[in-house]
């Protein structure tokens, strides 16, 4: 027994230890800029411990085929099953090289990972090398071949040897053997036990972005980068028309007559304060059109502040809401900003706009903050400090998801306390997440379908009321401009059809003391979406918005309405002649309420919108 499992132990280590060496190369390379960027000695070492458990992750992807060969040669006794596994492992051995050393190559040039992206151009090697000086290239190949030979000289004498003097074990061994390793190896591959599978965000932890490069692992984001490429590559079916066509209708949507604003702020530069609360529906809301008594807090907040009622998510995630607010573009189909780290030095940032003028930045969660790649995101934008289920103190209320609305709000409070002024601080809710765990009562009975989802909204009401309480007492308050909505939308308890514009409609609340007396307890019908919020608040602050393409201003009375979602095959379009939602795979109108007539016309906006936004996506 224990000589079968040992060969594979001895295999994961192998790979550990090549890991290990690549970024420890990587980062004497670039110990110039290192020192410059100002890390210490500490803050690199983190980096091989924040890179451990995708080190451990891609080692165990790796392992899946040799385990398949151990056990034949376990089995069998015959020497081929060894001989697979070293030419497996040689091969795996130089691609993982070459991705490696690539890297190196490529860094102090686009400052950035090697992605699918960068193997595009490999389309024209010629352009490659001619691009690399020929000292460089001479380097990267000695480096290439001295590491194969080092490490193809480990894997013969302390793991092919091993295997090759397997003896035939006895069968209970050989079961167990069969039985356990997959379920450790699935362990491995999914980084822990957790409910979130791991994601690249777990190897981001510093705010020197080479530091957060050298801990990604490159082949497993390599790997990774490349799947999602081929799955968005081969949307074929996101071009419509002649791009001239479509970017000309895009254009005029976008256009106004005047570029103006109409100005809702007390004061020139307030602190901002951003309340994304998760998964609430606009039918949560009584002046939405919903059930009186699910969120009575915020019924009542609204006397304070203007409330949107045509205001839409543009997608069905909160990284997607994340990217629309935070850097205006609004969600796409098939994959997220937030899974291509490689794309995010092309999309502007509000976040990073603040600090320029001089804002702190915070952002809270009471969960994991690596689950859809939010971390990375987050780190990138620049963010001061981030606060997540780490940073909470243990006896604080927690679900099997995080920690909860009361304890989220609790946290902030003090430290909010001790943030410098000007201050944007952002935070996301979790509570009204499933499982539903959320402790204290749950008084809605009347309704049967998704009771469970009603009854966690009334609980994250309640906790958003006792916060907007408390925070009116805080001297920052009178100062500070308030935007509470959600990230997305739900299923609730009328059971919209998710293709629906009933489905995506979200509450929007702009409240606080900063907002000018004449605007609190009033409404604003026009259509919009939440990538539209980045525009309006740097229109409110003076700023230049002509970097948010997609963003309009909500107080610019010139501003076109329309409102556009995504579906994973199609889009949804509304303005103030209708809606459409549109499946563009099987083609196929999903809901309308236009006439006949008018249905290609819309249909022809959202393929338009759509086959601009997904192109400048694929293009970043």
């Amino acid at each position: 027994m224990a000589n079968t499992f040992l060969v594979l132990i001895r295999q994961w280590f192998f790979w550990m230890l090549f890991f290990i060496t690549q970024r420890a190369l990587f980062l004497l390379y670039y110990t110039k800029e290192i020192r410059l960027s100002g890390a210490g000695p500490e803050e690199v070492l983190k980096s091989f411990y924040h890179a451990f458990l995708l080190d451990v992750s891609m080692a165990c992807y790796l392992l899946v085929l040799p385990f398949i060969f151990i056990s034949f040669a376990n089995l069998t006794r015959a020497k081929i099953w060894g001989r697979l596994n070293l030419a497996y492992s040689l091969l795996i051995l130089t691609i993982a090289l070459l991705i490696s050393i690539g890297e190196v190559g490529i860094f102090r040039e686009w400052n950035a990972k090697l992605s699918y992206k960068a193997l595009v151009y490999l389309r024209n090697p010629g352009e490659v090398i001619s691009s690399v000086r020929s000292t460089d290239l001479v380097f990267y190949i000695l480096l290439v071949f001295l590491q194969l030979g080092l490490f193809g000289f480990v894997y013969l004498k302390f793991v092919h040897r091993k295997i090759q003097a397997l003896g035939k074990n006895r069968p209970a061994v050989t079961v167990l053997f069969v039985l356990i390793t997959p379920i450790l190896l699935f362990i491995g591959i999914r980084g822990g036990i957790g409910e979130i599978p791991i994601t690249t965000s777990q190897a981001y932890f510093s705010r020197y972005h080479i530091l957060n490069v050298s801990a990604v692992n490159p082949v497993y984001n390599l790997a990774f980068s490349s799947l999602q490429y081929y799955r968005i590559d081969s949307r074929g079916e996101f071009l419509f028309m002649p791009d001239e066509e479509a970017r000309r209708i895009v254009k005029q949507l976008y256009q106004t007559e005047k570029d103006t604003t109409i100005k809702i702020l007390r004061m020139d530069r307030p602190n901002i304060l951003i309340l994304l609360l998760e998964s609430w529906s606009g039918d949560l809301i009584e002046s939405l059109g919903g059930k009186p008594g699910l969120t009575p807090r915020f019924h009542e907040l609204e006397r304070e502040g203007i409330l949107f009622t045509n205001f839409y998510a543009s997608g069905n995630r909160s990284q997607q809401a994340l990217a629309s607010i935070f850097s205006g573009f609004p969600a796409i189909p098939v994959t997220t900003l937030t899974d291509h780290p490689q794309k995010y030095s092309s999309v502007p940032s509000m976040v990073s706009m603040l600090k320029a003028e001089g804002y702190y930045t915070s952002f809270f969660f009471g969960g994991d903050l690596n689950y859809g790649n939010i971390r990375s995101y987050l780190v990138y934008n620049g963010f001061d400090r981030l606060i997540s289920e780490d940073d909470f103190s243990a006896d604080a209320a927690k679900g099997k998801l995080g920690f909860h609305d009361e304890s989220l709000y609790q946290k902030m409070l003090v430290d909010m306390s001790g943030q410098p002024y000007p201050f944007f601080t952002a935070a996301l809710t979790l509570s009204s997440h499933s499982p539903y765990d959320q402790p204290g009562e749950r008084p809605i009975k009347d309704i049967d379908f998704a009771r469970d989802y009603v009854n966690s909204a009334w609980y994250a009401d309640k906790c958003l009321g006792e916060f907007m309480e408390e925070i009116k007492r805080m001297p920052w308050y009178d100062s500070t401009l308030i935007l509470i909505l959600s990230d997305h939308s739900h299923v609730s308890y009328n059971n919209y059809q998710w293709w629906s514009f009933d489905y995506r409609r979200i509450p929007l609340l702009v409240t606080g003391g900063a907002l000018k007396r004449e605007f609190r307890g009033t409404t604003r019908s026009q259509i919009s979406a939440n990538m539209d919020i980045t525009s309006t608040l740097v229109n409110q602050l003076g700023l230049a918005d002509s970097a948010f393409y997609w963003s309009k201003d909500l107080f610019n009375p010139y501003t076109k309405q329309f409102a556009y979602f995504e579906l994973n095959d199609g889009f949804g379009w509304k303005n103030t002649s209708g809606s459409l939602a549109y499946n563009i795979r099987a083609p196929m109108v999903l809901s309308t309420d236009l006439e006949k007539q008018k249905v290609n016309e819309f249909r022809k906006y959202g393929e338009a919108y759509l086959q601009v936004l997904f192109g400048e996506f694929l293009d970043y």
